[in-house]
């Protein structure tokens, strides 16, 4: 195989296979994955350039909220959950809902990322009831909520399809669905890591039934653990596949976001000695290689939650096109090591230092003015 021609192919926008989008991760310089991907962002993104050519860099105002903490799922990296019956096992109140959503708005944002454990003994009904209830209080928010794996686990619950249960969820008011548990789509590794989710094939049916329904869904990948190189590139064929599926109509996959795993306090690092060892080269590597590996999805993130401001700065002269959102509140990824924060401020002054504009989105991607009344978040957490 050939590097230079490789690459040439990506710049058509080729699709190359695993093998060959391996041997660019081990022979291609970084910097010529980075120009590649950078010259593909330009052409898949010409919206994010002005007439002047300043390029834009997207980013978003939401909160995280989880619906539940209590999950039977247990995942070997999650520092989050909460068996059945523990003291500090909660389930979310449309009360606390309504204190959280009114602060969100007041910090300007429009969206709440809604997600949870696998708990046992809630169904259809209390997602349903939640969205309907949060949707007739506040009906201008958003819910980009749950994920393929609770998407998955509400399905066994209730004896029924993937579509039918996304269909009561899309009529009750779910807006977009995360590309949230999809970690490695890889079989061996799901069962070594999150036995109780779904399997990867689960995830993709979940999110071809999505993309039937017109429901806009992102992709994720975790890596850095236990996975091989092989498995990360066969991940990304396979998000690649289900993107080529969708109907003509509908936006599919419309961001993929790779985070590397974050090992404080895991059972992967108390236990086996797992150990994050992804180096900021490996990770700007990825961000490339996942532009390239991905012609069919417009939007890459930079996920400065777990690299850090410098490293996501370097990721958007990398592919990278969306620097995401402030996240005013966050408890999974944090809890297990990730200390980077940003206020609305900051990341629009992070993104200024990068050499971008920075222009808020909606989580369709659709450019939003800054509130004029916004108050800038504290953060203390």
């Amino acid at each position: 195989m050939n590097v230079e021609n490789l690459l040439s192919r990506a710049l058509d926008f080729e699709f190359l296979n695993v093998e060959e989008g391996i041997h660019l991760f081990h022979h291609a310089p970084l910097t010529d994955l980075m120009f590649v991907a950078n010259e593909l962002r330009k052409k898949q993104k010409p919206e994010n350039i002005t007439a002047s050519g300043e390029e834009l860099v997207t980013w978003m105002i939401d909160r995280n909220v989880n619906t539940t903490n209590v999950c039977i799922a247990n995942c070997k990296f999650c520092n989050f959950f909460r068996v059945p019956g523990h003291k500090e096992a909660y389930i979310t109140s449309i009360e606390e809902y309504k204190v959280k959503i009114e602060e969100m708005f007041r910090y300007g944002g429009d969206q709440l990322l809604l997600q949870g454990g696998h708990h046992p003994e809630l169904g259809l009904s209390f997602y349903t009831g939640i969205f309907s209830e949060l949707k007739k209080l506040y009906p201008q928010v958003k819910l980009h909520a749950l994920g393929p794996p609770e998407v998955a686990h509400i399905t066994k619950l209730e004896g029924m399809t993937h579509t039918e249960v996304l269909k009561a969820l899309k009529d009750s008011g779910l807006d977009t669905l995360p590309g949230a548990g999809a970690e490695i789509l890889s079989d061996r590794v799901r069962r070594m890591i999150s036995k109780g989710k779904c399997t990867g094939r689960e995830w993709l049916d979940v999110m071809r039934a999505a993309h039937q329904l017109n429901i806009t869904t992102s992709a994720t990948m975790m890596f850095g653990h236990i996975e091989t190189l092989q498995e990360r590139f066969e991940h990304l064929v396979m998000l690649r596949q289900v993107q080529s599926e969708k109907p003509a109509h509908a936006k599919g996959f419309l961001a993929f976001i790779a985070w590397p795993f974050q090992d404080e306090n895991t059972i992967l690092k108390r236990v086996k000695g797992i150990r994050n060892k992804v180096t900021s080269e490996e990770f700007i590597r990825m961000i490339a290689l996942s532009r390239i590996m991905l012609p069919n999805i417009k939007n890459i993130q930079a996920s400065w939650l777990t690299v850090g401001k410098q490293t996501a700065q370097v990721a958007l002269h990398a592919g990278a096109n969306d620097f995401g959102s402030i996240m005013i509140e966050e408890n999974v990824v944090s809890v297990a090591g990730a200390p980077h924060r940003f206020t609305s401020q900051g990341i629009q002054d992070a993104i200024r230092e990068a050499g971008f504009i920075p222009q808020l989105r909606s989580q369709q991607y659709q450019f939003r003015e800054i509130p004029e009344m916004m108050e800038q978040q504290v953060i203390n957490y």
